[in-house]
């Protein structure tokens, strides 16, 4: 190791030296304290050894893309102890060249020894916060046996569709809002639970007076979110709540305006609203519901493609048909 480096060592936090080949130069004292690693055992290894399939691929993709250019790197590994045991450390790794020689110094932190809170990795929130919302969908849905099953199909299917649709149009999404608006499309009908059931599932046609009380549920259901979390002061959520109510309230906008309940246009919708729109509109005709019988794939897709640019988003009906097209729509 080039001794330049050696002051590294003296950091409080845990260092990790490595040549351009990622081979183990030198580490810290505090570095064997967290691993559980000595100095004279790791020397000439290499720094994957550490590594775990806990840490996603494209993160590893990330820190080797910014290295390799020369540019150092900053993200949360979770990797394994000696002793087998997990655990998360925000790093940054710093290429220096010296002499003609890169060498990388990683210099990082225990997140589970910070002195206050506690660490949780993006899956672990996605799943929590997936979780909460759909216990709370059912919960506020729970008359109608068949409602859990719609809730699931929707959320499913907006999981496919918004992943195609950030990709076909390259929004550039992360997968952390990919999955925040996957897990909110669930609560987009929670609004129903405020309408009476003699309406709600009234079979037939709906008389005046009840297709506006039916077209209450957004609002209705904007209202119910904002109680439900009106003390619950806490940005895990945040995020994932502001998704929602765009969800709730907008699902039933259509892209020409005369839609409900603020009659918005176009991309005045949220883009999550129109996403939901398209999935909601498939479940509902694709399955049997009180007031009519199942339309067959090829109707429901015939019917999506006649919306396309009235009701729907266009693109968002392209993205959806590429879906279809690769068969990758579930068969109810």
């Amino acid at each position: 190791m080039n001794e330049t480096l050696a002051p590294f060592l003296k950091l409080a936090d845990a260092v990790i030296i490595t040549d351009a080949s990622h081979t183990i130069l030198n580490v810290n004292e505090t570095y064997e304290s967290i691993t559980g690693y000595k100095h004279k055992d790791i020397l000439g290894k290499k720094a994957g050894i550490l590594r775990t399939s806990y840490t996603s691929q494209s993160v590893h993709a990330d820190m080797k893309a910014a290295i390799h250019s020369g540019k150092p790197w900053s993200g949360v590994f979770t990797n394994r102890k000696r002793s087998g045991k997990l655990w998360h450390s925000s790093i940054t790794i710093t290429p220096f060249e010296i002499d003609g020689q890169y060498y990388y110094v990683g210099v990082f932190r225990e997140l589970e020894q910070l002195d206050q809170g506690m660490y949780l990795d993006d899956e672990r929130v996605s799943r929590m916060q997936g979780s909460l919302l759909k216990v709370l969908a059912i919960s506020c849905e729970i008359r109608d046996p068949g409602t859990e099953a719609h809730l699931s199909r929707v959320q499913q299917l907006t999981d496919l569709l918004v992943d195609r649709h950030n990709e076909r149009m390259n929004l550039c999404y992360s997968k952390a809002e990919l999955a925040r608006i996957a897990n909110s499309s669930i609560l987009h009908d929670i609004g129903k639970s405020g309408i009476p059931e003699g309406i709600l599932y009234k079979p037939g046609s709906l008389a005046d007076y009840e297709r506006t009380i039916i077209e209450m549920h957004p609002i209705i259901g904007l209202d119910i979110v904002d109680k439900i979390f009106a003390e619950l002061d806490d940005e895990l959520f945040e995020k994932e709540l502001q998704t929602a109510k765009n969800i709730i309230l907008h699902h039933h906008e259509k892209w020409d305006g005369t839609g409900y309940p603020h009659r918005l246009k176009g991309d005045a919708i949220p883009l999550e609203a129109r996403i939901v729109s398209v999935v909601d509109v498939y479940d509902a005709l694709s399955t049997k519901r009180s007031y009519k019988e199942i339309w067959n794939i090829e109707t429901t897709l015939r019917y999506l493609a006649e919306q396309r640019g009235k009701q729907f988003d266009p693109a968002v009906v392209d993205s959806f048909m590429s879906l279809a097209e690769e068969g990758l729509l579930p068969n109810y």
